[in-house]
């Protein structure tokens, strides 16, 4: 979970966290029996995997500034404000699972577990029940770029999209570092489980491209052709997303043709096999290649390294907080635009 920017005042725990019943307030009125700390203050609840929506009131009699976060560091809901004596309400869903986070990963703890964090974290209440879906639920498939990253300070954009999104829209991240179209596949963690958990209407977002450096452009469209007949077999609705731009520079402040615009070693240029893909399967496509690299180059080789790790890791490729925050932002305007979710149930 997030540190707390600086400490705040926030409610004082009752209690450790108990089972959570079919109803709202499980531990007392307030639900705050489920909670500890101050800054951040940290909430368990013992559910089994599943979809769960989370309404929270924030504020109190001091001002507060208060985000919101989940099991493996998932964005839940941006810092909100609350003036003194105010409170406001917010609600969200909640994908839990085994492994919580990468899916080849730790496995995590068991049940939901949240941080309230901010520059002046203040919780009021919180309540928990199973989610009775009003929207698709979103499987994201992909890579290192897109996954729940464990550690600080990689963030992939499918930790922080989850703010974007009300209640009744919930977000399974089953990205997992290192994949590639072909491993994807053939990793009985990956496809093979995600396949199975997709209902009529869920919408799967595939985004792969950054580790098929050795893949051929035939093996590489018949791979991403799999995955979306994989899951239009299952009533799932496919999204195809080209991979976010690398953080590479030609003398002139433009991105490399090749290494940042993702064309691999044999010449794929990857994000026009998927263009192509998804103009003749008829697949909604987000040119997040195209949304990234105009945002790279708008800030110029300097005021972009904050959207990667350069100044932290000398890294051109993993995102910041910042970074996958912007980019999951225009994964969420993409989706409003063309429809694919309902703009009552974004933020």
């Amino acid at each position: 979970m997030r540190r707390a920017v600086a400490a705040a005042l926030a409610v004082a725990a009752l209690a450790t966290a108990g089972a959570l019943t079919t109803g709202y307030a499980a531990s007392g009125a307030d639900g705050l029996g489920h909670c500890t700390g101050t800054a951040p203050v940290t909430c368990h609840f013992d559910v089994a995997p599943g979809d769960y929506d989370v309404r929270v009131e924030l504020g109190g009699s001091a001002a507060g500034s208060t985000s919101v976060s989940g099991e493996t560091r998932r964005a839940l809901l941006a810092e909100t404000a609350t003036e003194a004596g105010h409170t406001v309400r917010r609600s969200f869903t909640v994908n839990v699972r085994t492994p919580e986070g990468e899916p080849t990963g730790a496995a995590g703890s068991d049940g939901l577990d949240l941080a309230f964090a901010g520059s002046a974290p203040l919780l009021a209440s919180i309540q928990v029940k199973p989610a009775r879906p009003t929207g698709p639920r979103i499987f994201l498939v992909g890579d290192s770029t897109v996954c729940d990253q464990a550690a600080e300070p990689y963030t992939g954009w499918g930790q922080e999209l989850p703010q974007f999104l009300k209640r009744g829209v919930a977000v399974a991240n089953y990205a997992d570092s290192g994949e590639s179209s072909v491993t994807y596949r053939e990793n009985p963690a990956l496809f093979p489980t995600v396949q199975p958990l997709v209902r009529r209407g869920d919408l799967v977002l595939i985004q792969l491209a950054h580790n098929d450096k050795t893949t051929d452009g035939a093996t590489y469209r018949a791979n991403l052709a799999a995955l979306v007949d994989g899951v239009r077999a299952r009533g799932g609705r496919p999204v195809l997303v080209t991979p976010i731009v690398r953080r590479w520079f030609n003398a002139d402040g433009t991105l490399d043709n090749g290494t940042a615009l993702l064309v691999n070693g044999l010449g794929v240029d990857h994000p026009a096999v998927v263009r192509e893909l998804a103009a003749a399967e008829g697949v909604p496509l987000i040119d997040l290649t195209a949304l990234t690299k105009a945002r790279v180059e708008e800030l110029g080789p300097e005021g972009s390294k904050a959207l990667y790790l350069y100044n932290e890791k000398r890294d051109n490729t993993h995102t910041s907080v910042r970074g996958a925050a912007e980019f999951a932002g225009m994964v969420r305007d993409a989706l409003r635009e063309q429809g694919l979710v309902r703009d009552v149930l974004l933020r």
